[in-house]
């Protein structure tokens, strides 16, 4: 079941386990958020995750959702790790992990297929890798080496049905960029909700959905903010994270 240095962590709010690896991938407080903000139909909907990783945003859309969910990874470690957490859960019937290219995944899953797509892309352009100790894993997931942040939005307009929804989660400083490139792929940004560490400080993440061809009306969320004055989770970050709060 568990290989190398993996082990196998809670998700708590789910009563849900999933395995993970220091060395090779851990999700991020970013996973959470994303499964929290986007829209996912209740029944009979088909869901895309893009960048799935170690398989978490699907875990979490199980406990939110009947629909049928496809996670979409490129590195064959994550997608085995993913693949063995949802036998593990006992989720085979409701989600299916696909190891594949994010950039030729809609020529296979289907063109205007699906109902959502949810997507946590690398957010670090190739040039800006200054860390060199980091894990070949890891070096893919947090930066631009085979998928950009355009190539990324494409792919989930391609994915997606007239209509349909389609949510990231970004570095906040690359707001411009993911606007540009979703109206560039007919999807229309419709909510955004920028993420702060603590009060006070200028916001490192964002959360943003768009609707594909869809009417411009965008709605500008209330701040989240991740860390009280005492340095713990703030109550509606506990909430997402340990289920006190539906």
């Amino acid at each position: 079941m568990l290989t190398d240095d993996e082990r196998l962590d809670y998700l708590l709010a789910e009563n849900l386990r999933i395995i993970q690896s220091p060395s090779v991938f851990s999700f991020s407080l970013d996973a959470v958020l994303l499964a929290r903000f986007a829209y996912v139909p209740k029944k009979r909907g088909r869901i895309v995750d893009l960048c799935t990783g170690n398989g978490a945003i699907p875990l979490f859309l199980s406990a939110r959702t009947e629909s049928r969910i496809t996670g979409v990874e490129l590195q064959p470690r994550l997608a085995g790790m993913a693949q063995r957490s949802v036998e593990f859960n006992e989720l085979t019937s409701q989600i299916d992990i696909v190891e594949g290219d994010v950039k030729e995944i809609p020529a296979s899953l289907g063109y205007e297929k699906f109902d959502a797509v949810l997507c946590n892309p690398p957010y670090f352009p190739a040039h800006e890798m200054s860390d060199k100790n980091l894990s070949e894993h890891m070096a893919i997931a947090r930066h631009e080496l085979h998928l950009t942040l355009d190539e990324a939005v494409r792919s989930a307009s391609q994915l997606l049905k007239q209509g349909g929804k389609a949510a990231f989660v970004h570095r906040a400083g690359r707001l411009i960029d993911i606007m540009a490139a979703m109206r560039a792929n007919r999807l229309e940004p419709k909510r955004i909700r920028l993420v702060y560490p603590k009060a006070g400080k200028e916001a490192n993440t964002l959360l943003i959905e768009g609707i594909k061809d869809g009417k411009p009306d965008l709605k500008v969320l209330p701040p989240l903010i991740v860390y009280g004055d005492d340095g713990e989770y703030t109550e509606e970050v506990r909430g997402l994270l340990y289920g006190n709060e539906q």
